[in-house]
Parts: structure tokens; C-alpha cells; sequence
């Protein structure tokens, strides 16, 4: 087995020679390749990245390479991670399919739904969203109203979801939906993989206050879904669905790190004052900065203390906190950016704003988000105070 310093050169040699110049630069809003039937690269240069590295099965490093994946271990996985990062190498593939779907079903999925769906995933044929949460449920996600009837050879759905990420150019959705109305809460729910062609589906946007609509609601008036479709065993989906929370919870943890965002340790001197001393003269500020400076070097050790607990095969405490801990780094960018920026970040749009004060506007919109998408903050804090701290109920 060659050593991971071998490794490590011989994945810095790749990439110098197959990472494209332009992709080198962290991608700009329609600059992502999402996959899919409809999907268009955004230039040459991407489609030539994306085959380079589909081809080496590195859309998915860590998959078995018998389902289109790079076989890698994780210690593996994170040295490529890792000099991608040092060159800043744009994701080839961004997908909810890689991040959240594959998983699960690695773990729960049968051979022919593994065969069928996890190499479609790997080589982008396939663009996914999530159909779990529902409209008047909020964080209740086991508050499944979404109903698949039993018909014999397939199930009729009906029903809506909310929150379900670009259903609106998806080809296929991950579904929770309610299969026997007789169990108890967390039972009865059956786990659906569902082709948004179906007859009966249709979406409807949702604008955010980020001035994106990326969100839907999906709404199933009697769509025929084929039993072979079903994941795991009826009426025990919950299973799965809450597998596949881990990896969309640490997902939500590194949100942010692959995508454009302002530093507010780089920005400061253009926009408030310096003392003799060379410090910002607001101590305020100053305080801000330095909290956000030392959660973000805390949030780094802790995602490191994970990977070694893993290495070593010891079950941690890290995987629970990390989706809170992330998207409050997130926040604290956030509220950071408006303070260093004052009034000139409050430009949604005009010349008399730069790109940057833009960006950083909506930036500190898309954090609030983040501490909803994935499990609340309030979810997340429940989850740890029962879990790691075992307070009383």
C-alpha cells in the first residue's frame, strides 16, 4: 500500500496537470455544474474539469468504484480534499446526490437501486431534491402528511412538500411520505424515490430574502410511484431518512467553504479606522472580529478532531454538533460583515454599491437560513443537550 505522502504527490501532480486555470477560482453564482438531464456547463473548461475527474471517479471519492466512485479511504479522501482546497479548485460536481442520497443509500439501498442510481449520480445524469419537510410542520419532520397508498404493484401519492431545493429543474426527488396511517409517529413513514416527470407533479417557487428561488413547494396530485422505488422496508423509512441527516448535517456544517463569500479579517482596512497602535479604533468591531476570528479557528480544529476520532475508530461527540457550530460560524461572518461594512452594506443593487457590498448583504440573508435548512438551531441545540450533555427532558 503506498504511503499517504506518496499519495498526497501524486494527487498534487494530477490536479496540476488536470484542474484548467479557470477553475481555479471559486465559482460565481451559474458557474456550478449540478448535473442532470437538463444541465448545461457554464464553459468548456468546466465540462473538460468535470470528465477529467468523473473519469478518475472522483466526483465521488469515497464511493466503491464498482458504482462509478474513487474507492479512496478517508484519510485519502481528505488529502485530495485538501490540495483541491490549496489550489482552489472548484467542485466538479455539485450535487445533493453525492452529499446526501449516495450515502444513504450505500447503506440501505438494494444492488439494483444501488447499479441503477448511484453510477447515474457519479456521472452527473441524474439531478436530485429533497422532499421531506411539509407545510404547516415546520421542524416536526416525522409530521409526515405527504400519503403513498398501497395500489398492489405501485404506490399513488398525494400530498405537497415545502423547502425542496430546485425541484424545479430536478429529475428525480427523495420522499418521505406516509404509509400507514394507523402507527405511531416515527412509523408508518416509507422512504420514495420518485422521477419528477411522473404525471401529477408540479412545483411552485418561493422567493427568499437573499433574493434567490432556489425553494419550492412540490406538490403530488395521484402519481404512480413503482414499488421497486421503495428504499429500506415499508413503513420503516425513518431509518434511512435519519441516516441521511448526518451527511446533510455535515454538509451544512462546511457550507460556505466551496463557495464565493467576503472574509471579514481581509476587508477591514477599507472600511473602518485604525488607532496609533495599528488596531481598528472601534473596540466593538474589534471585539466582533475577534470573536468570529476565534470560532472559525475552533470550528477548524473540531472538523480536524473529527476526522482523527473517525481515523481511530472512536465514536465522538463531534458529527452532532458540527451543522450548529458551522452555520453559526456562518451567522457571525454575517453580522460581522455588516458591522466593518456599516451603511455601504446595505446595497441590494445600484452603482453606488461594489459587487462586493452585494455580496456581502446577501451573505448575511443566506446565513439566516442556514440556521433553518438542515435542522434548526433549536433542533440542533435539543439534539446535543440530550444526546452529549444528557440534560433531564
Amino acid at each position: 500500500m503506498e504511503s499517504l505522502d506518496q499519495f498526497r504527490s501524486e494527487v498534487r501532480q494530477w490536479l496540476a496537470d488536470n484542474c484548467p486555470v479557470s477553475q481555479r477560482t471559486p465559482a460565481q453564482p451559474g458557474e456550478q455544474y449540478w448535473g442532470g438531464r437538463r444541465a448545461e456547463f457554464p464553459n468548456a473548461d468546466a465540462q473538460l474539469w468535470f470528465e477529467r475527474m468523473r473519469d478518475k471517479g472522483w466526483t465521488a471519492p469515497e464511493w466503491p468504484a464498482e458504482y462509478g466512485g474513487g474507492g479512496l479511504d478517508e484519510a485519502q479522501a481528505k488529502i485530495l480534499k485538501d490540495e483541491m482546497k490549496a489550489i482552489a479548485a472548484r467542485p466538479p460536481l455539485v450535487s445533493l446526490g453525492i452529499w446526501m442520497l449516495g450515502p444513504a443509500l450505500l447503506e440501505y439501498g438494494n444492488q439494483q437501486q444501488k447499479e441503477k442510481y448511484l453510477t447515474a449520480i457519479v456521472r452527473g445524469e441524474h439531478r436530485w431534491c429533497q422532499g421531506y419537510s411539509e407545510p404547516g410542520y415546520g421542524s416536526d419532520l416525522a409530521g409526515v402528511q405527504c400519503r403513498a397508498e398501497d395500489k398492489g404493484d405501485h404506490y399513488l401519492v398525494n400530498g405537497s412538500k415545502i423547502w425542496t431545493s430546485r425541484a424545479d429543474v430536478a429529475d428525480w426527488i427523495f420522499c418521505l411520505v406516509r404509509t400507514n396511517t394507523d402507527a405511531i409517529k416515527q412509523e408508518g413513514i416509507s422512504f420514495l424515490l420518485i422521477d419528477m416527470e411522473t404525471e401529477g407533479i408540479s412545483t411552485s417557487l418561493i422567493e427568499l430574502i437573499s433574493g434567490e428561488s432556489e425553494f419550492c413547494q412540490t406538490f403530488f396530485d395521484n402519481v404512480k410511484v413503482p414499488k421497486e422505488n421503495l428504499v429500506g422496508e415499508a413503513d420503516k423509512g425513518w431509518s434511512v431518512a435519519k441516516s441521511l441527516l448526518k451527511h446533510e448535517r455535515k454538509l451544512m456544517s462546511e457550507m460556505g467553504t466551496d463557495i464565493p463569500s467576503v472574509d471579514p479579517r481581509t476587508i477591514a482596512r477599507d472600511y473602518v479606522s485604525y488607532n496609533a497602535e495599528g488596531k481598528i479604533a472601534n473596540s466593538e468591531i474589534r471585539r466582533q472580529l475577534a470573536e468570529y476570528d476565534m470560532y472559525i479557528q475552533a470550528v477548524g480544529l473540531t472538523h480536524f478532531r473529527g476526522f482523527e476520532e473517525r481515523m481511530h475508530n472512536i465514536q465522538g461527540n463531534s458529527p452532532l454538533i458540527m451543522k450548529y457550530v458551522g452555520t453559526e460560524a456562518e451567522r457571525l461572518k454575517g453580522e460581522a460583515l455588516l458591522a466593518l461594512m456599516g451603511s455601504s452594506a446595505l446595497g441590494w443593487e445600484g452603482d453606488e454599491f461594489s459587487a462586493t457590498e452585494k455580496q456581502a448583504l446577501r451573505q448575511w440573508a443566506m446565513s439566516k437560513t442556514l440556521t433553518i435548512a438542515g435542522g434548526t438551531h433549536e433542533i440542533q441545540l435539543n439534539i446535543i443537550a440530550k444526546r452529549i450533555l444528557q440534560l433531564p427532558q
